[in-house]
């Protein structure tokens, strides 16, 4: 009979691994988004701020102070 023998550093390092892929898996379903929906963002988010800024009424220029 003979035992298989195992390293233990690398067997921990391999459940570290491990564990790590499943904690990445489940933070790509939480927060994961394809580049195509994150493009579709960008574009909406653009054309809002185009649409606050043309409804932006044009300041007057403050007067300068002893021209009273």
């Amino acid at each position: 009979m003979s035992a298989e023998i195992v390293n233990l550093r690398q067997a921990r390092k391999q459940k570290q691994r491990q564990t790590k892929e499943k904690t990445a898996e489940s933070n790509r379903q939480k927060f994961g988004r394809t580049k195509a929906e994150r493009e579709a963002d960008r574009r909406r988010q653009d054309m809002l701020e185009k649409q606050v800024d043309g409804h932006k009424l044009d300041c007057p220029a403050p007067m300068p102070p002893g021209d009273d």
